[in-house]
């Protein structure tokens, strides 16, 4: 018997019987180790229904009490660390240094989320006009939904849960069905930290789940974090549902090396960037652009690099890249390394065939060299660990082929000449971007989110963004007749 994972409503697991239900798998083995429940359009009004009962009371419950139930789920979320990052490995394959990584971003987001009562304070304007005072509140949405990928299942959902209920709204997180344990995990967390029934529901399942909640009259606001064509779904179905909505889409994100770089600074962040987590990161480096002369260098110790990562189960710790999440997922990247061998792309190193003894759905870093903007390699979102080696001419043709990409999220320079840190960091077209920095994901008090079709909506992720995206803001303006002067005596003394 396999262990089965079902829905987080109302304070407790749901006790249902699922009408369908979805394979969850062991990447490192291929084993199937769980199967997860299904939501069906009545699981989906369950969860909401819940949400909506619970949000009267935790709108009104104090800022001082939410941030304390905040706190205390850090604490407990600190505590449990290890374990929530052994549940991300064991589903999602990542290794556990990584798996570690994410929980710890993670954990910054919700300390961040633990200073509410600063970051809702509104604005006051006294005596705008004689005896009028004008004044800002900001006030939550309601119920909100959360749609979260499979590659970070515990960070994504922590982008935004925590934000959500610090501000007062209550949640249907929607996680992916891949990897759905890490969000039960959550909910429990922070149900034992305080937080009463219904603020945060978990309810699992495709795409029946999501249409059912981008569909629904209650739910207010949809959080997405997924690929492009699904981010501008979600966006377009849920603002046409009268919805605000914050779809962050896909990327291809550039990885610039200038001559006067440091090659073997630049060449480890190739690889960790390229490889970790077996590039299923939206903010993995996918191609790196190698200004002439230094690309047969670079290539060459980027080649070297990789001849000494071990690819292993992530529970090994001295893996340090692991598997893909699912089978149909390694078939989809393997497609593109036959693709860009045979549009013309130089294959330097070979991933298809790496042999890890259990089984799992194994795919080795792989490296291609004299790629074109033509190929399929350099155009789609690829998601695991295909690296690109782009060969231009100068930084002015580096600079045009990342602006000229479809994606906005991330992108890198590798350089010593600060003039042309300064000059990529103003002209560069995208969202996020490093200096001799390869990923460059924002601290938790700064926001997330890219440009072009890596974002759909106004509102980027976490930080001061994500508590603009979970609340509206109320004007309030007022005057208070003075008996005095004619006012109405409501028998208060005249001097109170």
């Amino acid at each position: 018997m396999t262990a089965r994972i079902s829905h987080w409503i109302d304070g407790k697991h749901w006790a249902g019987v699922a009408e369908r239900t979805g394979e969850v798998f062991d990447p490192a083995t291929g084993e199937v180790r769980a199967h997860v429940d299904f939501a069906g359009a009545g699981q989906v009004d369950e969860a909401v229904t819940a949400a909506a009962r619970a949000f009267p009371g935790w709108r009104d419950t104090s800022l001082a009490a939410r941030s304390r139930i905040l706190f205390a789920f850090r604490e407990l979320l600190t505590a449990r660390k290890d374990e929530l990052a052994k549940i991300i490995t064991a589903e999602h394959g990542k290794v556990e240094s990584d798996a570690a990584g994410e929980v710890a971003r993670a954990i910054e987001n919700v300390e961040y989320a633990c200073g509410a009562p600063q970051m809702l304070k509104g604005g006051f304007s006294e005596n705008a006009s004689r005896g009028v005072d004008v004044y800002s509140i900001a006030q939550p949405l309601g119920v909100v939904g959360v749609i979260s990928p499979f590659n970070f299942p515990a960070m994504v959902p922590l982008w935004f849960v925590p934000n959500a209920i610090a501000c007062g709204n209550t949640v249907v997180l929607k996680p992916s069905e891949k990897d759905p344990s890490a969000s039960v995990f959550i909910a429990g967390l922070l149900a034992e930290a305080g937080l009463p029934d219904g603020v945060l529901n978990v309810l699992h399942g495709d795409k029946v789940a999501v249409d059912g909640l981008l569909a629904h009259p209650v739910v207010k606001a949809i959080s997405f974090v997924g690929s492009t064509p699904i981010a501008r779904y979600v966006y377009e179905t849920g603002t046409n549902h009268g919805k605000r909505v914050q779809a962050l889409g896909g990327a291809k994100n550039h990885l610039v090396v200038l001559p006067d770089a440091d090659l073997d600074l630049a060449a480890d962040a190739a690889v960790s960037a390229g490889f970790g987590s077996a590039g299923e990161r939206c903010m993995a480096v996918s191609v790196v652009v190698a200004v002439e002369p230094v690309a047969g260098e670079l290539v060459a110790k980027v080649t070297e690099r990789m001849s000494r990562l071990k690819v292993g189960d992530g529970r090994d710790p001295s893996s340090e890249m692991g598997p893909l999440v699912t089978a149909a997922h390694r078939a989809k990247v393997q497609s593109y390394v036959d693709a860009g061998i045979s549009e013309g792309a130089e294959l330097v190193v070979d991933g298809r065939d790496i042999a890890v003894p259990g089984g799992g759905f194994w795919l080795g870093p792989t490296l291609f060299d004299r790629v074109t903007p033509e190929m399929s390699v350099y155009r789609d979102e690829i998601f695991g660990p295909v690296l690109s080696v782009v060969r231009a001419e100068s930084y002015d043709a580096a600079l045009e082929l990342v602006n000229a990409g479809a994606y906005g999220n991330g992108t890198a320079i590798f350089t010593n000449d600060g003039r042309a840190a300064r000059r990529f960091q103003n002209e560069v077209e995208v969202g996020m971007v490093g200096l001799n920095v390869p990923i460059p994901v924002p601290v938790g008090y700064y926001s997330f989110g890219g440009w072009k079709d890596s974002l759909f909506g106004d509102s980027h992720a976490y930080g001061p963004e994500g508590f603009h995206f979970f609340t509206r803001t109320k004007v309030v303006t007022s005057r208070w007749p003075d008996p005095s002067h004619g006012g109405v005596n409501l028998g208060f003394p005249r001097n109170s």
